[in-house]
């Protein structure tokens, strides 16, 4: 990919180091834009927000990516995000420092289930979470009321994760 290869260049100008183009694949699912493999040097992007965000999927998750792995070939493992991230993304690729993308993610949302609490407060399960619960492998508790939460399957399946922590017993 071409952008990849101009801002992989513009990083081995400013930091005078040949930095090896990683490899780029296609193969991240769910709501997450791209995820940097930093053993392998390996960008992961997600092939259905790319093709429904275009240019501005490019332009915001390549370099974001690009570098966490200049960021732990240079300085090891640090914060995610942090000083030295920041300063890769603004001073070495010159784009803005932005942690999260906005894309809307309508189309890759997993289904969840509805859970309550004491308090009757309806909390959104992931599919994942759902079975680890159906399964007897976890428990999960309201942030405000801390009671644990108990399957509502009267209720619809519907679409975004609930408010939750996982119960610490």
């Amino acid at each position: 990919m071409q952008t990849l290869r101009d801002y992989l260049t513009r990083a081995r100008l400013v930091l005078k180091t040949d930095y090896p183009e990683p490899e780029l694949n296609y193969r991240q699912r769910g709501t997450t834009a791209g995820s940097a493999r930093l053993q392998t040097w390996e960008i992961r992007l997600n092939p259905v927000l790319l093709t429904e965000n275009g240019h501005e999927f490019i332009q915001d998750v390549v370099p974001h990516e690009l570098a966490h792995l200049l960021v732990y070939r240079r300085f090891g493992r640090v914060a995610p995000h942090g000083r030295e991230w920041q300063w890769m993304m603004t001073d070495v690729l010159g784009v803005p420092a932005v942690r999260t993308h906005r894309f809307d993610v309508t189309s890759v949302r997993s289904r969840t289930f509805t859970y309550r609490c004491q308090c009757k407060t309806a909390h959104e399960l992931t599919i994942r979470r759902h079975n680890k619960v159906l399964r007897g492998e976890s428990q999960y508790l309201c942030r405000q009321c801390k009671s644990t939460l108990v399957w509502d399957n009267s209720a619809a399946a519907i679409s975004s994760p609930g408010d939750l922590i996982p119960d610490q017993s």
